[in-house]
C-alpha cells in the first residue's frame, strides 16, 4: 500500500514560506556538519509530490535539488511552465490527492514524500499521510504559509523521537494515528 511522509522544515512560529514563497530565512541557517536525516528519508522514498508554490520556488535555486521523480499538482501550470532540462523528471498532474497517490501506485511507488505547505495540507485532510518529520528553525517570521491550516477534523499524532542540533534545527517525528471523527 503506498503511504505518503512529511520531512519539512518550519519556522518557530510555524511557516514554511513567506507569503509569496519565499525561502531566505531558511537558507541563511547555519548547520554546517550537521546530518539532520534528509538523506535518509529521501533514500527511503521512491519521489515527491508538491505543490506549484514550491515547484516554482525550487526553479530559482541555483541547482535542482532532486534526483528522484517529481510530480507537481496544478490546476494552472502546463508541460510549457517545465523547463526542458527537468522534463524527464518532472510531471504535471491536476489530480487531487487520492488520484495522485492512485496514479503513482499503479507505477510501482510505495512511499511518497509529500512536501509544500498546502499539498501537506491537502494529504493531511484525505488521510494521507503516515507520519511526518517536522523541524523547526530558530526564527520567527510573522507572517507566511502555515504548515498546518483548517481541518474539518482532529488528526491524532504519537510522538516518535524528538533531536536537538548545535545549531538550533529541533526535529521532531510524528505517526499518525487515526482521525477522530
Amino acid at each position: 500500500m503506498i503511504t505518503g511522509h512529511v520531512f519539512i522544515a518550519t519556522s518557530l512560529d510555524g511557516f514554511v514560506a513567506r507569503k509569496a514563497g519565499e525561502l531566505d530565512w531558511l537558507m541563511k541557517q547555519e548547520t554546517e556538519g550537521e546530518d539532520h536525516g534528509y538523506d535518509a528519508f529521501m533514500a527511503s522514498v521512491d519521489g515527491l509530490v508538491m505543490g506549484r508554490g514550491s515547484f516554482q520556488t525550487v526553479l530559482t535555486f541555483e541547482e535542482w535539488p532532486y534526483e528522484k521523480p517529481v510530480v507537481v499538482m496544478s490546476q494552472t501550470l502546463s508541460q510549457d511552465d517545465v523547463p526542458e532540462a527537468f522534463a524527464d523528471r518532472v510531471t504535471l498532474t491536476r489530480l487531487d490527492p487520492a488520484g495522485v497517490m492512485k496514479m503513482l501506485e499503479g507505477q510501482g511507488w510505495s512511499r511518497v514524500y509529500v512536501d509544500g505547505g498546502k499539498v501537506v495540507q491537502s494529504f493531511l485532510r484525505e488521510g494521507l499521510i503516515a507520519d511526518m518529520a517536522l523541524t523547526r528553525i530558530p526564527i520567527l517570521i510573522g507572517d507566511g504559509i502555515s504548515l498546518f491550516g483548517a481541518l474539518d477534523r482532529d488528526v491524532d499524532c504519537e510522538h516518535l523521537d524528538t533531536r536537538t542540533f548545535p545549531s538550533g534545527l529541533v526535529t521532531s517525528r510524528y505517526r499518525i494515528v487515526n482521525e477522530a471523527g
